[in-house]
């Protein structure tokens, strides 16, 4: 049994993280940057990424440290390439228009989701954010989870916004670019699943960027295949973007109580079956476990959920240690009470008390 609970706020004027507890990746060094925004608290983060093969900031991490920044008018020292160590101190969050080039195929997700909830729950009016970089790159959301499953998380918490890939972009060649609108939001709703229907049909799509279109046909002949053979109607298009290239294999869950995205890449050396096997497996297990929310989006509404009055309670499909990494972040900054019951691989629920 894994249990996190969040204690009372020490309310010590600088607070300290470790950046190789945990996940040991960029997630804590997004969510403090957040948190800070949010709370008005500095924070020192030392041993940045420890537990990836290149310790440090990285071009996107980068990105975030500045956009979190520049929304606030933040001092920040230790904000450059290859960096193990950071100290910010926030500054009031400002609405209005940003643009945040990443300069590289960095995941322009992660910087978004640096950004979003301080300018919808601290900024004084409706924001425009666009950002340039990766729009579908390993090991971070896609733009289409994003705009399918997070974005719908969001809205049911009571966020209001709208999102638009103006450009997709690929590893290495980055050049994307997606569009954020965010209205600024007086509360957060609390958010209770526990139950999931019976998933019996998909959407999703097979999608290629410069690539012959022999590739996509494959994708999307093989997902319907692997659905079929899990005795899941669907309905899976191909298209066709620019700015490659790229392969996208998507399934969509949309009977799900929030339509929820399953996606893999293609990449060099990777046969386009095993592209869709990967995205298949993923939505098949999330199909499997009953429950209502995927392991990806159970660390992102965590953050949010943390600043509702109401009590909330969810199952997830799988426990990570991206969602335990987050609960212990979130405890350095907030006084909540926090629990996520399960084992790191297996079926959890996570609990928020309500606010005292």
């Amino acid at each position: 049994m894994i249990s996190e609970t969040i204690p009372e706020n020490t309310g010590a004027t600088m607070i300290q993280i470790d950046g190789s507890e945990g996940e040991g990746g960029g997630q804590i060094l997004r969510s403090a940057l957040a948190l800070s925004l949010l709370t008005g608290q500095s924070f020192q983060l030392i041993n940045i990424r420890a537990n990836r093969s290149k310790p440090g900031l990285a071009a996107q991490h980068l990105a975030c440290v500045r956009a979190a920044s520049q929304i606030s008018g933040a001092i920040f020292k230790g904000g450059s390439l290859g960096s193990t160590t950071l100290h910010f101190e926030p500054a009031p969050v400002k609405a209005g228009d940003y643009r945040f080039p990443i300069n590289t195929a960095g995941a322009t997700a992660l910087v978004l989701h640096t950004v979003a909830l301080p300018l919808m729950l601290r900024g004084n009016g409706p924001s425009t954010v666009r950002i340039t970089g990766g729009t579908h790159v390993m090991a971070a959301p896609s733009y289409h989870f994003l705009e399918t499953t997070w974005a719908s998380y969001l809205a049911k918490l009571g966020f209001e916004l709208t999102l638009e890939m103006i450009r997709a972009g690929f590893y290495p060649r980055g050049g994307g670019e997606i569009e954020a609108v965010l209205q600024p939001a007086t509360r957060v709703r609390g958010l209770n699943l526990l139950k999931c229907p019976e998933l019996t049909t998909a959407g999703g799509f097979a999608a290629t960027a410069d690539l012959p279109a022999s590739v996509g046909k494959t994708v999307a002949r093989r997902l319907k295949h692997k659905l079929k053979m899990a005795e899941i109607e669907s309905h899976i298009p191909e298209e066709t973007w620019d700015n490659g290239p790229g392969a996208v294999a998507a399934i969509i869950f949309r009977q799900a109580p929030v339509p929820t995205l399953f996606f893999a890449l293609g990449e060099r050396g990777r046969p386009a079956e095993t592209v869709a096997d990967i995205a298949a497996e993923q939505a098949l297990e999330f199909r499997d476990s009953g429950c209502p929310v995927d392991p990806h989006s159970a660390d992102q509404v965590v953050l949010p959920l943390a600043f509702s009055d109401e009590s909330s309670e969810f199952a997830v499909s799988e426990v990570t240690n991206h969602l335990l990494t987050n609960i212990a972040t979130i405890r350095r900054f907030v006084d909540r009470e926090i629990v996520c019951e399960g084992f790191v691989g297996g079926k959890g629920i996570v609990r928020i008390a309500a606010r005292v």
